[in-house]
């Protein structure tokens, strides 16, 4: 007991120290050196996967016309997973307007297998908009006006994963925004809580835009599935906090 009261302690400080992996820009913005990125770590294990890919083929931009953009995954014909930061806007500190968000699915060098606009979206029920806050309840569900391919859908996991159960981590990133990055070797690190709200800890390497990407771990029958939801990054280390599938609500 009193090792795992000293561990929830540790991942207590862990999420103070943690700052939003706040959304990217739309204009393009100037490639900046690993060092100055927060999320990355020293070795920075990122690599670019193949958009074409499973699991990776789930995943898309989430752009919105005030100029944001962030990676969601598509878990059915018309429902995106993202962060609900990345439905802000920047100026005002308010929710944007649903129809003003899109979907890039499979967005690589400026092509994608298919687009959708946002029909509505539902966030935390007690994310507050003004402060990003509490980050256990930065998750939003996006539905999409129009459905897309069905067979590129991924489940959600509702089960937390164990510490050191194998990990992956990819989305479209600052510093390579037109590509999908990824960190393909990282792993669970534990439980923390937010505010009351429960939080995934993990030493998956990502910056600002990975928001919104999918926390990916294998299910029991041996394929990938959605665990968590990106939601912050440490500054000076390749360690995040991600929303636990759990806390989504009933199933889509």
């Amino acid at each position: 007991m009193r090792g795992r009261a000293l561990a929830l302690l540790a991942a207590a400080a862990l999420v103070a120290a943690l700052v939003v992996a706040m959304p990217v820009a739309q204009a393009q913005q100037p490639l900046l050196p690993r060092s100055t990125l927060p999320g990355l770590g020293a070795a920075d294990p990122r690599r670019p996967v193949e958009a074409a890919a499973a699991p990776w083929r789930s995943l898309g931009r989430v752009q919105t016309e005030l100029g944001g953009r962030c990676t969601g995954t598509l878990l059915a014909p018309r429902l995106v997973l993202t962060a609900a930061h990345c439905l802000t806007a920047a100026r005002t500190g308010l929710p944007v307007q649903p129809g003003s968000v899109h979907f890039l699915l499979g967005y690589r060098l400026g092509d994608y297998v298919a687009h959708a606009r946002v029909a509505s979206f539902r966030t935390g029920p007690a994310y507050n908009p003004a402060t990003s806050q509490p980050a256990g309840a930065d998750w939003a569900l996006l539905t999409l006006e129009t459905p897309l391919p069905a067979d590129r859908a991924l489940p959600l996991l509702r089960d937390p994963p164990a510490p050191n159960t194998p990990l992956m981590l990819g989305g479209y990133q600052q510093d390579r925004p037109e590509v999908i990055l990824a960190d393909t070797g990282c792993k669970a690190l534990g439980l923390a809580r937010d505010q009351a709200e429960p939080l995934l800890v993990h030493d998956c390497a990502g910056t600002r835009g990975s928001s919104g990407a999918p926390l990916l771990a294998r299910g029991a029958e041996g394929r990938w599935g959605v665990v968590g939801v990106a939601s912050r990054v440490q500054v000076n280390a390749a360690i995040g906090l991600a929303v636990p599938a759990a806390s989504l609500g009933p199933a889509p």
